[in-house]
């Protein structure tokens, strides 16, 4: 039988069945978080090197552990102490499964005082740069360091191992760890105090990918297409007959599972597209041309820009805006859903970093920064399941879906836009006007990054109005008016972040166009500072 047709995008009339296909059946590793706040690169090096991992929490069940059966388990680094009385230990089941385990820094700690080995705290400790002497060979070096050598790696410990447990040996020694590196060739057992995840190690990747490779025989042949099948089948599953609606922002999660859904399920599917009046030149007349007529999906258009800005009149906290314009939006929504007859499932777009930070087990500030990013969630009164098909997946994986879908570059390029829009570029009083003058500047901002070819090498970039106003003179008139300050920055999965070096020709073009044209600014400002792991954007 021929396709069936979804509105012009053609589906097959069988998917494979997710729980038993080999890419993520047979060939997936479990990497177990104990704090280190890079712990998600070592899931994206694995990812690149075409390895369907996830990560879970330390104290994940063990029964669910051994019912997911690994092909190998990865120990994640972490702040605590093996000396600690509450400190965290590796869970016994991954010690009975059979399967070679790699340790990275706190994990390889772990893998030697629970096999029998000792760990002492250190005078000497090592944070950052650092370099290990390659004394012997082990399949997780073959190819890439060879004995003999002194190879640049990063360190961030003060514990170190003192001695090994039975079956292992040395392959590897830094100036303040006599076991940087360690093997026990016979359990296919490793062990690493320095992070190879991260791009401080130079060989890094590499050697993690002689463990997924060489040591676990993984073929590396996750793809993007293998994964959107999978999706879609599991979605037709989950769903069956019912209906789903999908808070549409625009933005590039909410898209791209749209789309994604919309495949599976076609018209059971309707998304709702709340304008808060906080958007961006042109994106809701961007956002209904792309979906509404392009991808034929069902799209509920609410104009609430109105009731949004006269709530927000004279709210100057951050944190109120925020809450004023999420518990808005949960009306509107629920409005909108209401007349179209309600739904069984609510899509959202979450994806795997919001995952692994609601189960770290220190408690970090998670909850803080999805307020910051989000607009809350929905009330328990509308009664949705979830249907999350992108919680699997990393930013710039969602974006590879994104073009796998057809969705156009304007979507899937585009820089993060957090829920509340505008509202937190604006800091100070939210009027009208100040809305209409941040979005111009910001808008010529873009158009100049644009014109000059540096949008793709940018993760994110967005002008902010300050609440405050200096005296200038433009031509033969002293002026009274706003300051911009334009803020750029390049990053990988949005976890640190450090700002984009324009050069002052550049700075100097952008500030005379945006004066020029945009009238009621009068000085522009560059923001240059850095973002670290768990900090917020800008405020």
């Amino acid at each position: 039988m021929p396709g069936i047709m979804h509105g012009a995008l053609a589906m097959p009339d069988s998917l494979p069945d997710p729980a038993t296909t080999p890419q993520l059946a047979a060939e997936r590793v479990l990497i177990l978080d104990f704090g280190s706040q890079v712990t998600q690169l070592i899931a994206r090096r694995l990812r690149e090197s075409g390895v369907y991992c996830e990560i879970w929490p330390f104290n994940a069940d063990p029964a669910r552990i051994g019912a997911w059966r690994p092909r190998g388990v990865i120990l994640s680094g972490g702040p605590a102490s093996t000396h600690e009385a509450a400190a965290p230990l590796a869970p016994g089941v991954v010690f009975e499964l059979g399967v070679p385990l790699l340790g990275i820094c706190y994990g390889e700690q772990l893998l030697c005082q629970q096999l029998g080995g000792e760990v002492q705290a250190s005078d000497h400790r090592e944070f950052g740069r650092a370099f290990v002497d390659v004394v012997d060979d082990c399949a997780l070096f073959r190819g890439v360091w060879q004995p003999g050598a002194r190879e640049q790696v990063w360190m961030s410990h003060g514990d170190r191992v003192t001695r090994l447990p039975p079956g292992f040996r040395a392959v590897g020694i830094s100036e303040g760890a006599p076991f940087a590196a360690i093997a026990d060739d016979a359990r296919h057992y490793y062990g690493v105090q320095f992070h190879p995840e991260v791009a401080h190690t130079p060989h890094g990747a590499a050697l993690l990918r002689n463990f997924t490779h060489g040591v676990l025989g993984l073929s590396g042949t996750w793809t993007m297409a293998g994964f959107r099948a999978t999706e879609i089948a599991r979605v037709r599953t989950m769903v069956g007959d019912g209906r789903v609606i999908c808070g549409l922002s625009g933005g590039v999660d909410s898209s791209v599972a749209a789309v994604l859904i919309h495949e599976a399920i076609g018209s059971q599917l309707t998304c709702i597209f709340v304008d808060h009046g906080l958007l961006r030149e042109g994106e809701a007349e961007q956002v209904v041309a792309t979906f509404r007529d392009r991808f034929n999906i069902r799209l509920v258009h609410r104009n609430a820009s109105a009731l949004f800005l006269d709530a927000l009149d004279g709210v100057t906290d951050p944190e109120v805006k925020r809450k004023t314009i999420g518990r808005l939006f949960i009306d509107v929504f629920e409005q909108e859903a209401e007349k179209i007859g309600g739904a069984d499932y609510l899509a959202q777009g979450t994806l795997y970093p919001d995952v692994i930070e609601s189960v770290s087990f220190t408690g970090g500030p998670s909850v803080t920064i999805k307020s910051h990013h989000n607009v809350g969630g929905l009330p328990e009164r509308m009664n949705l399941k979830l249907v999350e098909p992108l919680r699997e997946l990393f930013k710039d994986e969602v974006r590879t879906l994104g073009r796998e879908l057809g969705l156009p570059d304007a979507f899937v390029g585009r820089h993060p836009f957090p829920g509340p829009g505008l509202a937190i570029r604006c800091p100070g009083e939210i009027t009208r006007e100040r809305l209409d003058i941040l979005r111009l500047a910001d808008d010529i901002f873009i158009e100049e990054i644009r014109r000059a070819g540096l949008y793709d090498d940018i993760w994110q970039a967005f002008a902010v109005l300050l609440p405050v106003r200096t005296v200038g003179v433009m031509g033969d008139y002293r002026t009274y008016d706003y300051v911009v300050a334009l803020r750029a920055v390049t990053s990988i999965d949005g976890m640190t972040a450090d700002f984009y070096p324009f050069d002052g020709t550049f700075l100097g073009t952008v500030a005379t166009h945006i004066i020029n044209e945009v009238k009621g600014v009068n000085r522009v400002v560059y923001d240059t500072t850095s973002k670290p792991p768990g900090t917020i954007e800008w405020e």
